[in-house]
């Protein structure tokens, strides 16, 4: 029997190495005569970065940013081996690297993103991926496009205010500055949500009250973002209010596309893709994924449902192991999963059970390869 293990993180838990080394050992202790192959996987969101390079081999560079209220801090990014750079803009962006009573998406900015991008560039890079999670913005990439030389003017004629709050007195865009290396290299972005810029729908009604903004600031921030993209619009030739995921991480999705001509991918597709998934597929009789938690969202993109997809493509079934099983999961049966178990083995408080993940994700390993080995004999 060929069983391949291809799970995410276990979000402040396990890596998903840590994760393939946990089911590796249950799946040994359930039986003995088998192959496991060993596939770390990632949806472009926190991990991304350590699981290409697990998969593929690479380094971390590290490199001096600005964070979202642009103070210094240091952040990495990878290089693969096979010189590809791979961020994830919450390393300088993201909301985690700010106090909750500095959470303001009018002020953060993603210059420190840019600044990411522009570091690999000084180091050859051209060809990117580059993850959207985790943000802690909310101005439409605009930082980021700064910190790489493209000048966002208002009518002064003077760089505009960073964070959301500048982008309302964006009167004009001047690409003549830019980094001309930008134009030399390609983009894809990992994104695992499809909401559009502005709107009920948009960057900054729904994501905005996690960043800090009051139902008020998220107001001032979509007529903000409206006004930078139609600005993009004229100034570029590029619409993007309507693209779907142009809305993740606070619109730098839409940022992304306008000034870095980036194209928008599900951040599992992309690992699936870098990582040569379908070839570790071949002679596989079952794949076992998981991640700390599944419900409705996962089917938007993330890595259980984009290995059980691509499993299915090739007759093989999946089971995901996964923290906590939430609502509107059973749709996943229809996309290749044939079970959904959770790690948790009795009543056990969240903080147990993020302690104890390894052992805990060993032996629902184990439980599960049991009753599924006997079966397919």
């Amino acid at each position: 029997m060929k069983i391949l293990l291809a799970p995410d993180s276990y979000k402040g838990s396990l890596s998903a190495k840590e994760a393939c080394d946990a089911m590796e050992r249950g799946v040994l202790k359930a039986i003995q005569d088998v192959e496991i192959i060993k596939a770390p996987m990632a949806d472009g969101g926190e991990g991304t970065m350590q699981s290409l390079i697990d998969s593929l081999g690479g380094t971390i560079v590290k490199c001096k940013v600005k964070n979202p209220l642009g103070d210094i801090i240091v952040a990495n990014y990878a290089i693969l081996y096979n010189g590809i750079a791979v961020i994830e803009m919450a390393e300088a962006s993201g909301l985690t690297l700010i106090g909750k009573e500095q959470r303001n998406p009018l002020i953060t900015s993603t210059f420190g993103t840019g600044e990411l991008i522009k570091d690999a560039l000084d180091h050859g890079c051209r060809n990117f991926i580059i993850g959207l999670g985790g943000s802690a913005t909310n101005d439409c990439g605009a930082g980021m496009a700064q910190a790489l030389g493209f000048r966002i003017l208002n009518k002064e004629n003077q760089q505009i205010e960073y964070g959301g709050v500048g982008l309302s007195d964006t009167d004009r865009i001047d690409i003549s500055r830019a980094d001309s290396r930008i134009f030399e290299s390609q983009f894809t972005i990992a994104c695992d949500v499809d909401n559009i810029l502005c709107g009920e729908n948009g960057a900054s009604y729904v994501f905005g009250p996690q960043k800090g903004a009051t139902p008020e600031i998220c107001a001032i921030l979509d007529r903000n973002i409206n006004n930078f993209a139609t600005v993009i619009e004229r100034d570029m030739n590029i619409q993007v209010k309507f693209i779907a995921g142009a809305g993740a991480a606070g619109g730098l999705g839409a940022g992304m596309i306008a000034f870095l001509n980036a194209n928008l991918k599900a951040g599992a597709d992309i690992v699936i893709e870098a990582t040569q998934f379908k070839q570790k597929l071949r002679g596989a009789d079952l794949v076992i994924t998981g991640e700390g938690s599944c419900d409705s969202q996962t089917i938007k993109g993330k890595t259980p449902y984009g290995v059980a997809k691509t499993a299915k493509t090739m007759g093989i079934p999946t089971v995901i192991i996964t923290g906590n099983i939430g609502k509107g999961t059973e749709i996943l049966y229809q996309h290749g999963v044939v079970g959904i178990f959770t790690l948790v083995n009795g009543v056990i408080t969240l903080n147990d059970a993020m302690k104890n993940a390894s052992i805990l994700l060993e032996d629902a390993t184990e439980r599960t390869v049991r009753c599924l080995a006997f079966f397919m004999k």
